[in-house]
């Protein structure tokens, strides 16, 4: 697993990025850490993205658990596990609140995490899966693939630090870094994980995140957090936001 941490104390906050994007995209976020988290931070490739490696399948149970092998020797057991994912990230951390994967975390956190899943958009993911990766002749054609794939196009320039990990040499030319196959993931059981959760669970999304609805959200947690005037990665785009609402709960 490819990881990036900061910080120092006791307590732990695991951030866990959505399908085809890289743990680079919490980077505004960890910039703002030293003065926002009192603790150390963890930011990680999932499996089938960036420079993490990849796995023979990509379920849901099997995402957690990697990723819980990988945190583990991270948490202090004096300290708070606080665990913040984003879209699929948001699925992992609530199956890691289950406390079925070696993590115990004290609350999660799921941003922009997709409810309702269409049989023909479920289809489509299974037809990605099977699909070669797309390979493009020069570095700037792959990282505009990969800023409308990860879901941001408009918000980050193709020359930034977010999308290096995003895109990776193919022969002579470029493709995603993102194993084609990680698109199988199929539709999360969001219901039942929210039932067996060990701990709180918070979810939220960007008021114009065009893939969850409020309502959606409200089915599940009651309390949804409202992130204010944003898209889909809220924490690109609105940093302190999602700062303030860790902080509130």
């Amino acid at each position: 697993m490819y990881i990036e941490q900061g910080g120092e104390g006791a307590d732990l906050l695991l951030m866990l990025h959505g399908m085809g994007a890289t743990g680079a995209v919490w980077s505004p976020m960890c910039a703002e850490a030293g003065k926002r988290w009192r603790g150390r931070w963890l930011a990680l490739d999932l499996p089938g993205h960036g420079q993490s490696a990849r796995q023979d399948t990509y379920a849901i149970g099997q995402y957690a658990a990697t990723v819980g092998r990988a945190a583990v020797p991270h948490v202090h057991p004096e300290g708070r596990l606080v665990v913040l994912g984003h879209s699929l990230g948001g699925v992992i951390a609530l199956a890691l609140a289950t406390g079925w994967f070696g993590l115990f975390p004290h609350r999660v956190f799921g941003a922009g995490i997709k409810v309702e899943w269409s049989d023909d958009e479920l289809r489509r993911m299974q037809a990605l899966a099977f699909q070669p990766a797309k390979r493009f002749s020069t570095q700037e054609e792959a990282s505009e693939r990969y800023l409308k794939v990860a879901g941001l196009a408009g918000i980050v320039d193709a020359s930034s630090a977010v999308v290096a990990r995003g895109i990776e040499r193919d022969g002579d030319g470029w493709r995603l870094a993102m194993d084609p196959r990680a698109n199988a993931v199929g539709k999360p059981p969001l219901s039942e994980l929210m039932g067996l959760a060990r701990c709180p669970v918070h979810l939220g999304r960007g008021r114009n995140d065009a893939l969850v609805t409020m309502e959606h959200l409200r089915a599940l947690d009651p309390d949804a957090h409202d992130l204010g005037p944003n898209g889909h990665n809220v924490m690109v785009e609105a940093p302190d936001r999602v700062w303030d609402w860790l902080r509130s709960e």
